[in-house]
């Protein structure tokens, strides 16, 4: 246990005590407790395994490398459409998480294999995200914005790219286009 990490776990949280027996569990698994991202982090070799974290109706172990278990029990699950690497197994309860405590380290311990066998993600390109429309617009009109945009690194392009195209009125992407241009202009990310 890593004394620095200690507050996340001793704060009163509606997920306090799931919390702590996650952390006994992956801790058994002999991996390195950190803090990152402002949550307990544990890693193999100085790389990112897995990670404790919550939210309103649930708490979840998240696998760095998620996509590339096997997943025999089907209980990975993708955060959202955009996530390409990461994916939760998800809990609300302690005996939810006690009566899978030997599956949740069989997963751990596959994703520490994955992490020695070297193996990467295959993520998605800048250019293979949807374009929206509207940034096609803004670029015909504007070659210094287009100039711009590719010129910021590949994941603040996508970062943006994601933040048009949620919106689902053309109105509303226009409108983030066009309050990001001072932005894009800076050569900074969405939420630098």
């Amino acid at each position: 246990m890593n004394p620095k990490v200690d507050w996340f776990f001793d704060k009163d949280t509606k997920w306090q005590k799931e919390y702590k027996t996650l952390r006994t569990l992956v801790l058994d698994c002999g991996l390195t407790e950190e803090l990152k991202w402002g949550v307990p982090c544990y890693t193999f070799q100085e790389n990112n395994i897995v990670l404790i974290h919550g939210f309103k109706d649930y708490c979840a172990l998240l696998f760095h490398k998620g996509v590339l278990l096997a997943d025999p029990e089907k209980l990975l699950i993708q955060q959202t459409e955009n996530v390409q690497s990461a994916r939760q197994m998800r809990f609300t309860d302690v005996k939810g998480i006690n009566k899978l405590e030997l599956i949740i380290k069989a997963y751990i311990f596959e994703a520490i294999e994955v992490e020695k066998a070297g193996v990467e993600v295959k993520m998605k390109k800048t250019f293979e995200f949807e374009m929206p429309e509207e940034l096609n617009q803004a670029f015909e009109n504007n070659s210094e914005l287009k100039t711009a945009f590719y010129e910021l690194t590949p994941g603040r392009q996508r970062g943006y790219l994601l933040f048009f195209s949620q919106a689902k009125q053309s109105k509303t992407r226009a409108s983030r286009i066009e309050k990001s241009m001072p932005k894009i202009f800076a050569g900074k990310g969405l939420n630098d």
